[in-house]
């Protein structure tokens, strides 16, 4: 039987992660400061502990996994990312993961792994249009990522690639484009704009206004959890280091996400456009590399994936009106 490590285990990508990788047969260890929030998880074994720590990530990392996947890390939405705030712990905290996991891994002669970059890695100044942004994956440097959390991935992306060249490792680089799904960070802060629309409009009466950042003509792409894991498994399992695009080209304004989940809500909402963080202006996934190095890209509609969301965070804010009254 094949042997899977999924750091991050307790997150939203990573929980998804293991539940298809014991679909596929592996014995899986998840690793995690936390257990999965909205499900019970499907790992073999799970070890509750810290990855900065490296005694912690000595002792868990103790074997040669066939497979390992890096997603562990200080992340969030805007309102978590982009505020200032918060930039010297996600720098040293995502870094110290990263230098722990990769080094251990070195170590126990794992030879395959997969670190999960981001498109904040993209310099703000291909971003200031929102309808025709660049983030093909040579558009990367000159770098000038609009956030701290996005240097800290460019750094933890070359560090990936030089223990590739200078020891051999199959080390894979993918960054992400905005993962959404059900099982996700929905409220507190951390969320990202699809669970906050949906948990927006599924709280809010037809006719009733939502708050929206930013004047709402800001573009993005979003993609589904499940393609984002056949991208993933896909790109640890080729001979392409990368880093490539996991992301979709289906590119909405802010405005149009949230029209579209009100038309899957059934609802009439109207938009408040208030002041906070919104980053770049446009961003939208190139998929030509990945179609060119794995013969595959994502094609899903949002709108699919919308609807399994919306209605699983539906449930979530009624589930928690009902316990309020």
């Amino acid at each position: 039987m094949k042997t899977a490590l999924v750091c991050g285990a307790g997150g939203f990508i990573g929980g998804h992660l293991v539940r298809r990788l014991k679909q596929e047969g592996f014995w899986v260890r998840g690793i995690d400061l936390k257990f999965p929030e909205y499900a019970e998880t499907h790992a073999d074994d799970f070890a509750i502990g810290d990855l900065r720590d490296g005694y912690f990530c000595r002792a868990v990392i103790d074997r040669r996994f066939d497979e390992v996947y890096q997603l562990a890390a200080d992340m969030g939405g805007a309102g978590y990312i982009f505020t200032g705030e918060n930039d010297a712990t996600i720098m040293h905290n995502s870094a110290t993961i990263n230098l722990n996991v990769l080094d251990t891994c070195h170590k126990r002669s794992v030879r395959t792994l997969f670190y999960s970059s981001s498109a904040c890695a993209y310099p703000a100044y291909n971003q200031e249009d929102p309808d025709n942004p660049r983030c093909s994956e040579d558009s990367a440097y000159p770098a000038a990522p609009d956030s701290e959390y996005g240097w800290e991935k460019l750094f933890s992306e070359r560090l990936f690639l030089a223990y590739r060249r200078n020891h051999g490792m199959q080390t894979h680089v993918a960054r992400y484009h905005n993962i959404f799904g059900p099982l996700g960070t929905w409220q507190g802060g951390r969320e990202k704009a699809p669970a906050a629309i949906c948990r927006k409009v599924a709280a809010a009466r037809s006719g009733d206004a939502i708050d929206i950042w930013g004047d709402g003509r800001q573009t993005r792409s979003f993609l589904y959890i499940d393609e984002c894991l056949e991208g993933t498994t896909r790109l640890l399992r080729s001979n392409f280091a990368g880093p490539v695009n996991i992301g979709s080209e289906e590119m909405v304004t802010i405005d149009q996400l949230v029209d579209l989940v009100a038309d899957i809500a059934g609802k009439r909402i109207d938009k408040r456009h208030i002041t906070g963080p919104t980053g770049v202006r446009g961003r939208n996934s190139d998929n030509r590399l990945i179609r060119d190095r794995l013969g595959w890209a994502p094609s899903a509609p949002l709108r699919r994936g919308l609807e399994h969301t919306y209605a699983w965070i539906d449930a979530q804010v009624h589930a928690n009106d009902r316990l309020a009254a």
